[in-house]
């Protein structure tokens, strides 16, 4: 039975930087859903873009060649800006993400029934079929402490489940803080309103600041745990790279110190940037 959505008011968005053999697989899980939306991809200047090309020629999808590597938020910026005027909702994704038949539906269907929501997520799994804490509360020094020092030992520790904001059980839309960048739909007019993705965050932090900007400018960021997709690199912290450790702090501090501003916060912030320091040397030196 055909979708009373117009799938002309959807577009999805996914970034690829050398990604180009994750895309077959993400483009068939789009197609094979009941809405049928135009996907763009955004390549960051990656090695393979012949090879999506390609890839993206046999699924109908355009591929948008950035010309450097601009970061997630920065890619998704610049093919938001090529959308044609009449989609109203896009969906940004990771490309190795893999969406169930029904879950853009119930994401856009969610979203169009309520004009105060900014952003939808779906429930997030990993390829074992365990929960993502992909909805989560907005970081504060406190729970981003107790999570950092005691997540490794004690999982289950009351800062990390307030910042992981465990109810994997839930089956009802709640609100929620921030959603997960590695899929969530934007409504393209608030996405519009807050500037799009900050690209001062090339890598990670993104999607916390962009639900902290929609929260500021009032517009609901909504979790919608009946739409499920699978994602196969939900745990890639596992195998992080020095480079990728030291952005994930970069990010954390520039998330936090904006939050955390003014001058009399300045020494608060100065034993910020030393904790982080340390805590990414140390992450770099045990995986070495």
């Amino acid at each position: 039975m055909p979708s009373p959505l117009s799938s002309r008011a959807v577009a999805v968005i996914t970034v690829s930087y050398n990604s180009s053999g994750e895309l077959d697989g993400f483009l068939d899980s789009v197609a094979h859903g009941e809405l049928a939306p135009h996907t763009f991809i955004a390549d960051n200047a990656s090695a393979d873009l012949e090879t999506s090309r390609a890839i993206a020629a046999t699924h109908d999808a355009t591929v948008i060649a950035v010309g450097e590597n601009r970061g997630y938020g920065g890619a998704i910026n610049a093919a938001a800006t090529a959308l044609p005027d009449e989609v109203e909702y896009i969906l940004v994704s990771n490309p190795d993400v893999r969406l169930s038949p029904d879950s853009l539906e119930r994401l856009v269907r969610a979203m169009s029934e309520d004009a105060t929501v900014g952003a939808v997520g779906p429930r997030v799994l990993n390829i074992d079929g365990t929960p993502y804490p992909s909805a989560r509360s907005f970081p504060s020094l406190r729970t981003g402490i107790g999570h950092a020092v005691f997540f490794s030992v004690w999982p289950r520790n009351p800062w990390s489940r307030r910042y992981l904001a465990h109810r994997d059980d839930s089956i009802q839309p709640r609100p929620v803080d921030w959603l997960s960048g590695s899929c969530v739909l934007v409504r393209r007019a608030a996405f519009r309103a807050v500037g799009g993705f900050d690209e001062g965050y090339f890598m990670y932090f993104e999607d916390v600041d962009l639900g902290y900007r929609l929260a500021k400018a009032g517009w609901r960021r909504l979790f919608l745990p009946t739409a499920s997709v699978v994602h196969s690199g939900a745990h890639s912290t596992t195998t992080e790279s020095a480079r990728m450790i030291r952005a994930h702090h970069d990010s954390a501090y520039r998330y936090l110190s904006r939050k955390y501003s003014g001058p009399l916060l300045a020494p608060l912030r100065w034993t910020l940037k030393l904790g982080l320091d340390l805590r990414a040397a140390y992450l770099t030196r045990r995986g070495d």
